[in-house]
């Protein structure tokens, strides 16, 4: 007897799915509302937000918001209406990718319409049964999903384990040579959860030993990482040593959209290859010309990126002379380790956003262990010294009611209202 598909759907509505009821439009899926910004609406309260992607505050510039607004009346949010391959490609699209290579010092530069979408893609157009894939196990979910696509071999490393990266090389070596394939190692520039750069230094050494090549991830790295902003192999002095570098627009550059860019020969392969955008849409002209304008303001001037340090420093240290454990992020990303179940954390968020006016990322198990919860924070050159200040005093009285129990208490006598 054939099963109705949908009978597991009913039955199962996987890890984060089951907590829809009671997480929906608060834990999950909230609606922040107002002006994008560090100051916002959450449930027609006034909130400090801390889960802003837009490190050096573009989003709002008078000039991105200019340029954006004279492409939406130039050209409007259909154009172009086709495939770059048949019919959307602009000299626009092109003037971009150009001027994107030029920033991140490689050859070449294709555009992507989304980040995730672009890099599923690549890891499946870059590889072919017969080559081997090393990637690190705490990747974000667009590697792990582009690998999942590989009908060839796949190891994970431990997360920024040398002796890992170095034992999976030697197994990937040995494979390689029995299939007659290549070898892709895959790491972020930055890992979006817990801020640490990934070892691009010591991965590019490897090089010495190992005959592979090597794919970068750097969403969070691009604008805010080394001196003109390139990312994180700028900022290890091994640029030139990443294969291929991919980031998002996202991020730094408050858009959407993304690029990958690698010697020409590469690009070339990839634009004729790439599936994810061989048959979707051109980017439209809006995020494109948006774009341009933002890629303008993040070369002509530091100040911005300075202004996001200053941010990031006086975050980060006034964490720790509190006694705040934020792991070993050498990146604007600001982990809070804290300790409790999940029901204290669901309480303790409620408190942040209902009594402290504070808005922030929270992670707990499965993502990380059992018995911690992190509290992510996005420092942008938005915020002030003043929203820091009143966020390391928010995050004092919560620590307390925590570790006094009163958190716990919470949990179990009432059911956090989120309505």
């Amino acid at each position: 007897m054939v099963k109705d598909l949908f009978e597991r759907i009913q039955d199962n509505k996987g890890p984060l799915g089951k907590w829809a009821s009671q997480a929906e439009g608060y834990y999950v899926f909230p609606k922040l509302e107002g002006e994008l910004g560090p100051r916002m609406k959450f449930h027609g309260k006034d909130i400090l937000n801390w889960s802003l992607n837009d490190y050096l505050g573009l989003a709002n510039h008078p000039e991105v918001r200019q340029a954006d607004t004279e492409a939406a009346i130039q050209f409007g949010a259909a154009y172009p209406m086709g495939a770059r391959m048949m019919s959307g490609h602009t000299k626009y699209h092109e003037q971009l990718e150009n001027e994107l290579a030029e920033f991140v010092m490689k050859e070449s530069a294709y555009l992507l319409n989304f980040g995730y979408q672009g890099m599923v893609s690549i890891i499946d157009a870059l590889v072919t049964k017969n080559d081997i894939i090393v990637y690190d196990v705490d990747s974000h979910a667009c590697i792990i999903d582009g690998v999942r696509l590989h009908m060839g071999k796949r190891f994970t490393y431990k997360h920024n384990d040398l002796e890992s990266m170095e034992k999976n090389l030697q197994r990937a070596t040995k494979m390689a040579e029995e299939t007659g394939g290549g070898i892709l190692f895959i790491t972020e520039g930055v890992f979006g959860m817990r801020g640490q750069q990934g070892k691009l230094k010591e991965i590019v050494a490897f090089k010495e030993k190992y005959n592979f090549r090597l794919l970068v991830d750097d969403a969070h790295g691009f604008g805010t990482l080394g001196k003109t902003g390139a990312g994180a192999g700028e900022e290890q002095g091994v640029q030139d040593s990443i294969d291929v570098y991919f980031s998002t627009f996202a991020k730094s550059m408050a858009n959407i959209g993304a690029f990958v860019a690698a010697d020409k020969t590469v690009i070339d392969y990839l634009k004729y290859n790439l599936r994810s955008q061989m048959f979707a849409k051109a980017l439209p002209m809006i995020q494109t010309l948006g774009s341009l304008k933002r890629l303008e303001l993040l070369r002509k001037s530091s100040a911005i990126k300075d202004k996001l340090w200053e941010n990031v420093n006086a975050l980060q240290s006034g964490l720790k002379e509190k006694g705040f454990n934020i792991g070993d992020t050498n990146t604007c990303i600001t982990p809070v380790y804290l300790e409790g179940s999940i029901p204290e954390a669901m309480v303790m968020v409620n408190d942040l956003r209902e009594n402290y006016g504070i808005f922030l990322s929270i992670v707990v198990y499965p993502v990380i262990p059992k018995g911690i919860i992190l509290l992510r924070m996005i420092p942008t050159a938005s915020h002030t010294l003043a929203d820091i200040e009143e966020t390391l005093t928010a995050f004092e009285a919560i620590r307390e009611k925590l570790v006094n129990g009163t958190y716990k208490e919470i949990a179990e006598r009432t059911t956090v209202d989120v309505s």
